[in-house]
């Protein structure tokens, strides 16, 4: 009797919880959101700081045997990313049986090849980093380059946040819409919007003086009289966005909007984007916005997140999140 008590036990102690998220220190309040829409309570870490700067997390409740997910973008500066790696770290030796890193923005994405002598492909060596950390699994969304995926060994559930902009951008119930793509590098992800709102798509030629400094910009297709929306993966100093409104306005658009899955926002972005042609910017909450602006609407990636989070922790294919 006292043995099948025992066995109850375990079974009871497997079943409940079934999954913990936790988050690294600046994806606190997204990391909040993802666990309300899942239906836990977020995770408690806390972080020992050192006074030259180093910290060490560490969970204040037990993992032993469960799925963890660590909810944390890389964004500037590393130590967000070393944050990540520490948690990973303390889950391994915490005996957690399944370790997936959600990262909504991953870092260093920019640097997926060599396109230059003599330097590094940042991407591949985050990978590796987190392999090594003892991630099990990634979770992320609009990595910079799809091939990214191919730097892992590790399963990567890589989402798209076309499933929630497609919605929002179908409320406004636009006339003569045209999807664009500020460069050619992101004419898939234009052409893919357009199939799915079945309007036209225009492609900005730009080519860069430098990282983040734009020389020239032409416009291949027709804008006159056309509602334009910008599709892009990240917005960063805003520059690319802020000439290709001011291009298309020139050239005869009714307006132009633009939709970026991660906004970085970094320098003088705010200025530029307040200063240009652009209506409004739609950008999800993979990063927090340093200030709020009133040409920036944020439409949340936490539910499609906790959804995806649940699929994967009962073994659900995640395929039917995926609308274009």
């Amino acid at each position: 009797m006292e043995r099948i008590g025992i066995k109850q036990q375990i079974k009871m102690s497997h079943q409940e919880p079934e999954a913990k998220i936790f988050a690294c220190s600046q994806s606190v309040h997204l990391a909040e959101q993802i666990a309300k829409n899942y239906g836990v309570p977020l995770g408690k870490v806390t972080f020992s700081k050192f006074s030259d700067g180093e910290f060490q997390p560490s969970y204040e409740e037990s993992i032993r045997g469960l799925r963890v997910f660590i909810v944390c973008s890389t964004f500037p500066s590393s130590d967000n990313l070393m944050e990540l790696l520490l948690m990973i770290d303390a889950a391994k030796r915490a005996s957690a049986r399944h370790i997936t890193p959600v990262i909504p923005y991953f870092g260093y994405a920019r640097q997926d090849r060599k396109d230059k002598p003599r330097v590094p492909i940042g991407a591949k060596l985050v990978a590796k980093l987190l392999e090594a950390a003892g991630a099990t699994r990634i979770m992320t969304m609009d990595l910079h380059a799809d091939q990214i995926q191919g730097f892992f060994e590790k399963p990567v559930d890589h989402l798209f946040a076309s499933t929630i902009f497609l919605p929002y951008v179908k409320s406004l119930k636009l006339d003569n819409l045209t999807i664009a793509s500020p460069d050619m590098g992101g004419s898939k992800r234009a052409y893919a919007y357009s199939k799915f709102l079945e309007s036209d798509v225009v492609i900005c030629y730009k080519q860069r003086k430098a990282a983040n400094i734009i020389g020239t910009m032409e416009l291949i297709g027709e804008v006159r009289g056309r509602n334009v929306i910008l599709v892009d993966d990240m917005v960063d100093t805003g520059g690319t966005l802020a000439k290709a409104a001011d291009l298309m306005i020139e050239k005869g658009a009714l307006s132009v909007r633009a939709i970026c899955t991660h906004a970085i926002l970094s320098g003088d972005a705010y200025e530029k984007l307040e200063n240009s042609q652009l209506l409004e910017l739609i950008v999800t909450d993979s990063i927090p916005l340093k200030r709020e602006s009133k040409k920036i609407k944020v439409v949340s990636c936490a539910p499609l997140f906790a959804e995806v989070m649940q699929m994967v922790q009962h073994n659900n294919s995640i395929s039917g999140k995926f609308i274009m």
